[in-house]
């Protein structure tokens, strides 16, 4: 007994077949196993074997004598056992036998790791043409691809080496080419001498040759080599050790390299040796005797120590697949020993048996009489085998076997083609495989298609049960294979004709009998005329139990005489016709024997070996030979007419046989063959069901015998009715349902394979029932929903709208879809997709918490491959956009801060990205907004311009809410820090201590100095594309805007020049108003002063500005008032008014700066109004003085006092005015102080400030000058402005009204260089006659038009003279 370790499972693993059927019948159906196996035949016939689990709770008791019961198992080599590894080891034995008789010893080549499968490279090469057809068209690399070889490795030439030098010389002897043609009679020569030598091959030892001696001879002979007939080169001369010829080693077909080392036989003792027959294969017997104990000792050692651990733990999947792999192998020798056919009449049966030795306890004796005992199956009434009236042992007595781990019973059927039932008692599983009988024939071809070579010896291989085949290779070749493993108190059946194997898992106890029943008796009858033709000899003879049956036809069943007497009458019909063909062969002498008298092996044909009972052949020359009718020319060389004709029945007493049994079966077989009509009717031809109980009725009322024909009758009414109703229910329940539930889901629903099974069933039923077609047309409805469905569901991703729409047509059906919750799945994956679609096709709404939704939403739904692309899709999307969010905030909260090609880059990226981000949007904004900043910076110094702070100031506000790197923005901050710092300066300069107003209020000519207002009469230059905007400048909030909106500096100029007009205006409407406060008023009311808003009252100082009165205890620092010096009321005094010489370093700065600015605009119109006034004040001498009007003095003087400027010249204007005036002007008397007065109350109290103005009186006394056109020239260079010096041009008498240079330089100290389509100018009225700009000597275009203007230094040169 071997035990080799288990080697590692190939690649091509043995796949197990699918299951057959397992039944597991009801106490009801298991009472009467021929009824119950009748009833599964339909369906387990199909597969040949089935399984049969009893109710629970049978478990009939072990009867067998354990200790009694010895054996002698069966010794089985596992890989001799499969067809084709038998083949290859059949093959290798001959191939060592022929070198063994050639002096040596084979040894298997390994290739590639592998030992050399030297049988399928014989047969590649044979299938070629040959050695010599091989080797010339260079066929070897193509053989090793077909052995498995990987190419490009040089095998061919290995294999080509390997065949020339092991199976080459086979082929030669196989062929007879090895046989050398003999040129010569044997002769004597000389011995040859001795020669021990060992054959080397240089890929490796693959043939030893054993030393021996070359001749056994002691006396010296003299030997020639029979084929040349030479006697030289004694060296290499060989001695047949069988004959004593003599050959040369080369001069043998195909020739010796070297001399052998042992026993060589010449081409013609091999070829007397192969001659002999073999041996035919079988099992042999064990040389030990077991008991049942010391066997499964024996085999649970072996098993546990093959798979190294415990019995029970080693699954059934894994033993079948290491079987299989063990009967595939040559390299591997597993042996294992099988107790089969074990007689269970010398042991006992397992069953208990009745007057056995066992002893039964009273609640265990029903299986004593149980139809599933075997002991009991073979001989119940409805079994044929009770009438065969021997014994005959694995028929009808059942046989004992005792298994082990891989042991195994190999491919056959049951004799005479009859059922088999198998129980196994106790023990590990049993492996089945069964093929159907239908495919008997079929699995035979394949069987001799693939090991012809084991056919060829043994013709009837399949009979002796020592060959199996895996069943993956037959079912390779379409042979339909099912397998099952039973277990214990498992009962497995096989049919008729059904080819079996299998195998045992591990110790087991099973037991086994044939049966046959009604239905075998044409099978049987066929399986005589099988075993004739294969000349095999027949377990019993059909005839005799036939004749057995017929003469007790009045206990028959009528089922079974009905078959008997269609068997009979066959019977009958071929043995008429038999004898009749005898008695024109010429036997006319006969004789009635009783065969039954005699043992079977004496009555068979000794031709076919058919067991002979109606007759058979005899011949006085040979008295124990006997022939059938069939094989009456075989049975010697004598005249027929010497034959006898021994008979046991005469023609007329088989026909009054048939006619006994068949007036038993006649009427029943009407009605039988009325019943299986109906039963095999058509679907067309179909009856109703009341004609089956018509039938019903006929069985009963003529008392026909409860058979299976009448019992199956029964049960398909039952089964009509039963589906009948059940139809009727459902077809009612399906319109109640959708009454009552609106078409929803029954509880109770029918699946589709439910529905379809049943209205099959209506349709398999013998018979019509009348509610079939409206099932079937619900049947229609579902399968083409369910048609339309796995359309619809085949689609990659279909619309929700289709998919919504079939799911309520198959709410609508009243069956259980399992579509329908795949439809409604597939909805949500679809509603998802086209949400994640629509959301994409509008980006401006698809925002990162609309995709992390989406996902949420996706994520729950089931897997799908669109759900799953899209969900990638979105995931990548959200990815990528929380990437550039996050990426978008960090640029924008990037400290230092990124450049605007860094962002735009950035943007150009996400403009890709379809989805609302806000951080990107906000980025792209911002690129954008720099972009803008950027062209508005360089638009403020664009041809030069200087910018206006206000635009300079909202550049920079702008660009802090930009979070961009912006380049110029530094220097912008720097030129608006540096034009603060010049403000807080000037503030510093111009303002009162805890003054309200602003530097621009007190740089700008007061707008609302009065409450009346007078229209402006300033000139207004149409431009020729259009009249100008009217601009109010009502307040300081419209002179600052008119300030910053300007275009340049004359346009400020202008501006300013016009606010000085409203100035004036308002002011003069002031001083009016308040000196009609001191005047005599009819009404008698008295006028109210000061900040107080009192009447005046004792001292009173006057503003001379507004000419407003203030009490000296109201104002402060009243006693700090100067006499000789102009006093302004704290309304008027805006300003500390700075000398002239602190305020010009200020416009200087400002010029450096080079950034206009209101306050810088209106620090320009101050310095430019002081100088103009100055030039006044110096064209007015003192000498002139004397002729001025008070009038022309008093305007110079408050202008004067409207300057924010210290002036020396207004102090002098100042007393050449008081001068002037008398003072009998003054309704108020001087006491202290030349602002001080003092106020008379009279009965009407007035105040009167008396003036002496006689304006209209000095105006006609004083001559008005006549009146010029201002000057204008359009576009002036801005080069010729810079290059031209003022003081050249005021210097250089050459210029002349009409001359063109005249028109293009100002004569101005300072020319301010004024731009514009249109510069105002004015040509002085002195002796100089010079153009210059009106902004420039501060004069505006009504004062130009209707005043004569004096530059300053015609003035100076008048006052020096």
């Amino acid at each position: 007994m071997q035990f080799p370790r288990m080697t590692q499972p190939r690649p091509n693993e043995f796949i197990p077949p699918p299951e057959c059927p397992v039944f597991e019948p009801s106490w009801e159906e298991f009472a009467d196993p021929f009824v119950f196996i009748n009833k599964i035949r339909p369906i387990a016939e199909n597969t040949g074997i089935c399984k049969i689990r009893p109710p629970q709770g049978w478990q009939p008791p072990f009867a067998c004598d354990v200790d009694r019961l010895h054996f002698t198992p069966r010794i089985q080599r596992l890989n001799e056992l499969e067809a084709q590894t038998r083949v290859k080891l059949n093959f290798l034995d001959q191939i060592a036998k022929f070198w063994e008789l050639q002096g040596c010893t084979l040894k298997i080549p390994h290739v590639e790791r592998r030992s050399l499968d030297l049988y399928q490279l014989y047969k590649l090469v044979t299938e070629e043409g040959g050695f010599d057809i091989v080797c010339r068209e260079r066929k070897w690399t193509q053989i090793s691809l077909k052995m498995g070889f990987a190419p490009g490795k040089a095998i061919g030439s290995h294999l080509r080496a390997h065949y020339e030098r092991i199976l080459y010389p086979y082929s030669l002897f196989q062929t007879g080419a090895n046989l050398p043609v003999r040129l010569l009679e044997p002769s004597f020569p000389d011995p040859p001498q001795k020669v021990k030598q060992e054959l080397i091959e240089p890929s490796g030892l693959i043939v030893e040759y054993e030393k021996s001696k070359v001749s056994n001879k002691a006396e010296v002979e003299q030997y020639i080599c029979l084929v040349c007939g030479g006697g030289g080169d004694e060296d290499r001369l060989l001695l047949c050790d069988g004959c004593d010829d003599s050959y040369h080693t080369f001069c043998l077909i195909p020739p010796l390299p070297e001399v052998p080392k042992g026993d060589w036989r010449c081409p013609k003792c091999l070829a007397q040796e192969y001659g002999k027959p073999q041996v035919a294969f079988g099992f042999e017997q064990a040389s030990r005797n077991y008991t049942l104990r010391s066997f499964g000792d024996m085999a649970d050692s072996f098993k546990s120590d093959y798979f190294n651990m415990p019995v029970h733990m080693v699954p059934t999947e894994l033993v079948e697949k290491e079987f299989w792999r063990l009967v595939s192998t040559i390299e591997e020798d597993v042996t294992v020993e099988y107790g089969a056919d074990i007689a269970s009449k010398d042991f006992g049966s397992g069953f208990p048996v009745k007057n056995g030795t066992f002893r039964v306890a009273p609640d265990e004796e029903h299986y004593l009489s149980s139809g599933w005992n075997l002991n009991n199956m073979p001989v119940l009434d409805a079994s044929v085998l009770t009438h065969i009236t021997a014994d005959i042992c694995g028929m009808k007595l059942p046989w004992l076997y005792v298994g082990m781990c891989f042991s195994s019973f190999c491919w056959h059927i049951e004799d005479h083609w009859s059922y088999s039932v198998n129980y196994l008692h106790w023990g590990e599983p049993k492996t089945w495989y069964g093929a159907p009988g239908y495919a008997a024939e079929q699995l035979e071809a394949v069987m001799k298609k693939l090991a012809p070579e084991l056919f060829e010896s043994q013709p009837d291989l399949l009979h002796q049960l020592v060959t199996i085949m895996n069943p993956n290779l037959l079912m390779e070749h379409g042979v339909p294979i099912y397998r099952t493993n039973q277990c214990a108190g498992e009962f497995v059946i096989t049919f008729p004709r059904a080819y079996h194997s299998g195998f045992n898992q591990g110790f087991n106890f099973a037991e086994a009998v044939n049966f046959c029943t009604v239905d075998w008796m044409p099978l049987g009858r066929e399986c005589v005329e099988h075993y004739r033709s294969l000349h095999r000899y027949c377990v019993f003879s059909h005839d005799e139990m036939v004749c057995n049956m017929v003469s007790k036809v009045e206990n028959l069943e009528l089922e079974l005489a009905s078959a008997i007497q269609k068997d009979m009458g066959i019977m009958v019909q071929k043995e008429q016709a038999l004898r009749e063909r005898a008695y024109k062969l010429g036997v006319w002498h006969s004789q009635q024997v009783d065969y039954e008298d005699q043992p079977d092996e004496e009555r068979q044909c000794t031709k076919c070996r058919t067991t002979c009972y109606l007759s058979g052949i005899t011949c006085p020359c040979s008295p124990g030979q006997l022939v059938c009718l069939h094989h009456i020319q075989d049975l010697c060389s004598c005249s027929p007419s010497n034959y006898t004709l021994n008979y046991k029945f005469t023609l007329g007493m088989l026909n009054q046989m048939f006619t006994s049994v068949a007036s038993r079966a006649e009427s029943y077989d009407d009605w039988a063959s009325k019943v299986n009509k109906i039963l095999k009717a058509n679907q067309d031809n179909k009856s109703d069901l009341e004609e089956l109980r018509g039938l019903i009725g006929e069985a009963e009322k003529k008392a026909y015998p409860d058979t299976d024909l009448l019992r199956h009758l029964r049960q398909i009414i039952q089964d009509a009715e039963k589906s009948a109703s059940m139809a009727q229910q459902l077809l009612n329940g399906k319109r109640q349902t959708r009454y009552r539930s609106g078409g929803g889901k029954s509880q109770n629903q029918l699946t589709v394979e439910e529905l379809r099974s049943f209205v099959q069933q209506l349709y398999d039923l013998p018979c019509s029932i009348r509610q079939a077609p409206f099932l079937k047309a619900l049947l229609s409805r579902v399968e083409h929903f369910q048609q339309r469905s796995a359309d619809l569901l085949a689609e990659d991703m279909p619309g929700s709208s289709a998919l919504q729409g079939l799911l309520d047509e198959g709410s609508g059906l009243d069956v259980e879809l399992p579509e329908l919750s795949v439809l409604r799945q597939r909805l949500e994956q679809a509603r998802w997709v086209e949400a994640v679609q629509q959301a994409s096709e509008q980006p401006a709404s698809l925002s990162l918490d609309c995709m992390r939704r989406l996902i949420d939403q996706g994520v729950g739904l089931a897997p799908h491959a669109c759900v799953e692309r899209t969900m990638a899709r979105l995931q990548e999307l959200l990815t990528v956009c929380e990437h550039w969010e996050e990426k978008a905030h960090n640029m924008l909260t990037a400290r230092p801060r990124h450049d605007v090609e860094t962002l735009e880059s950035a943007v150009l990226e996400v403009n890709s990205i379809h989805a609302y981000l806000p951080n990107c949007l906000q980025l792209k904004d911002s690129v954008n907004r720099a972009k803008e900043w950027l062209q508005e910076a360089d638009a403020l110094q664009l041809g030069g311009r200087v910018p206006v702070l206000a635009s300079l100031t909202d550049l920079v506000s702008k660009a802090k809410s930009i979070p961009v790197l912006l380049e110029p923005l530094a220097r912008l901050e720097s030129l608006v820090s540096e034009v603060q710092t010049w403000k807080e300066g000037a503030a510093r300069t111009f303002l009162l201590k805890n003054s309200s107003l602003s530097l621009l209020e007190v740089l700008c000519p007061r707008c609302e100095a009065g409450s009346q207002k007078s229209k402006s009469k300033r000139v207004k230059d149409v431009s020729p594309t259009g009249k100008k905007p009217i601009v109010r400048l009502d307040c300081i909030n419209d002179v600052e805007r008119a300030l910053s909106e300007s275009k340049d500096t004359a346009s400020a100029m202008a501006t300013l020049s016009e606010v000085r007009l409203k100035e004036l205006e308002s002011l003069s409407s002031l001083r009016t108003t308040n000196e009609a406060k001191f005047q005599p008023m009819p009404s008698g009311s008295v006028p109210t002063v000061c900040l107080c808003h009192t009447v005046p009252a004792g001292p009173m100082l006057q503003c001379e500005l507004c000419r407003d009165a203030y009490h000296s205890g109201c104002v402060p620092g009243a006693t700090e008032v100067q006499a000789g010096h102009p006093w302004l009321c704290p309304l008027c005094t805006r300003s500390e008014k700075p000398p002239l010489d602190k305020v010009l370093p200020l416009l200087a700065s400002l010029q450096r700066i080079r950034v206009r600015l209101p306050e810088g605009d209106a620090l320009r119109y101050v310095i430019e109004r002081t100088v103009r006034w100055q030039h006044r004040v110096q064209q007015v001498s003192p000498v002139t003085q004397q002729f001025c009007l008070s009038s022309e003095l008093e305007d110079l003087l408050v202008e004067g006092l409207l300057l924010q400027v210290t002036l020396p010249e207004l102090q002098q204007l100042y007393q050449g005015f008081l001068n002037q005036l008398s003072p009998s002007h003054h309704s108020l008397q001087s006491s202290e102080h030349d602002h001080q007065y003092h106020i008379k109350l009279e009965k009407n109290p007035k105040r009167r400030l008396e003036k002496e103005n006689s304006d209209e009186q000095d105006k006609d006394k004083v001559k008005k000058p006549k009146k010029k056109k201002p000057r204008m020239i359009k576009e002036r260079r801005c080069e010729e402005k810079r290059t031209t010096s003022p003081s050249n041009s005021l210097s250089d008498p050459s210029y002349s009204e009409d001359s063109e240079e005249d028109w293009s330089v100002c004569s101005a100290e300072r020319c301010q260089q004024p731009e514009g389509n249109e510069v105002n100018w004015v040509q002085c009225d002195g002796s100089c006659n010079q153009w210059f700009h009106q902004i420039c000597v501060g004069v505006s275009a009504e004062q130009a038009e209707n005043e004569d203007y004096i530059c300053i230094n015609c003035s100076t040169n008048y006052f020096t003279q």
